[in-house]
């Protein structure tokens, strides 16, 4: 399986020769518990306080006659539920209210989060390598590619450029690139953005964006601050790569540029 290398005009100067990788089985398993294993580890730890709905005067009364509990407050006999509850107040509608339970108002909960709990979902070495090679593969797929909605009709994938690419710094010169390369319209798509639906408004993620992009690199001379200004393009040196920038949010497919140094250093 061989690819062009493009110039920065966007003609081909040489054929390589890819990877085996590039012929990697596609594993949407494998990819799926990869992504979600490294989610997990960014999950923040939560919980109540351990005194939650414990913070009352109210006490148990409901002891037989003659046993512990039983005095002039016993509830025996009265068709009262035996739950601890608040007693002596002046207010009439205040006297007797259940607490300290779960299935009284104001009481504790039931089950509530620990801070203890561990989210981390582990996954075993090898199926996360081979998860990372099966998403490099897919981003040769036109037909996968296409489908997560890029813009590469007319383009033969894998894109392959020549190292020169990570010495561009300015954004302007990158658009220009791109659109010589024929990513016009992938430049269009990712200004695109939408009001999010729901709660998140008021959270601070009030709009949605687009996946863009993602450069594959050896060294960084400056590409990092061009691809910076780009809506939803990522950069990252090919010994860091990982399945979320591949297949974010484990959709296969993501449209992805490699320099010839990071093919060579694939094999």
């Amino acid at each position: 399986m061989q690819a062009s290398v493009l110039d920065l005009n966007g003609k081909p100067v040489e054929q390589i020769e890819l990877p085996k990788i590039f012929s990697e089985p596609i594993r949407e398993d494998l990819i799926l518990r990869a992504v979600l294993s490294s989610q997990s580890r960014r999950r923040q730890p939560y919980g109540t306080s351990p005194l939650a709905g414990k913070r009352t005067a109210a006490g148990f009364h409901g002891g037989r006659p003659g046993r512990t509990g039983a005095h002039r407050w016993a509830m025996v006999g009265r068709e009262m539920a035996r739950l601890p509850r608040l007693h002596g107040k002046t207010v009439p509608w205040l006297t007797f209210r259940a607490r300290f339970v779960p299935q009284a108002v104001k009481g504790r909960e039931a089950f509530p989060p620990l801070v203890e709990r561990v989210w981390e979902q582990k996954i075993n070495h090898k199926e996360r390598k081979k998860a990372i090679m099966s998403a490099i593969s897919a981003t040769a797929i036109k037909e996968l590619v296409v489908k997560r909605g890029h813009k590469v009709e007319k383009l033969k994938l894998p894109l392959v450029v020549e190292d020169k690419v990570q010495s561009i710094s300015k954004t302007k010169d990158l658009v220009e690139f791109l659109e010589k390369i024929g990513l016009q319209g992938e430049l269009q798509r990712i200004k695109e953005k939408k009001i999010r639906a729901g709660k998140g408004k008021s959270r601070g993620r009030r709009y949605k964006k687009k996946t863009g992009i993602l450069f594959i690199i050896t060294e960084d001379k400056g590409i990092s601050k061009s691809v910076k200004n780009l809506t939803g393009c990522n950069v990252c040196r090919v010994e860091n790569l990982s399945t979320e920038y591949l297949a974010p949010g484990a959709s296969l497919g993501r449209l992805t540029i490699f320099t010839k140094s990071a093919i060579e250093k694939l094999k």
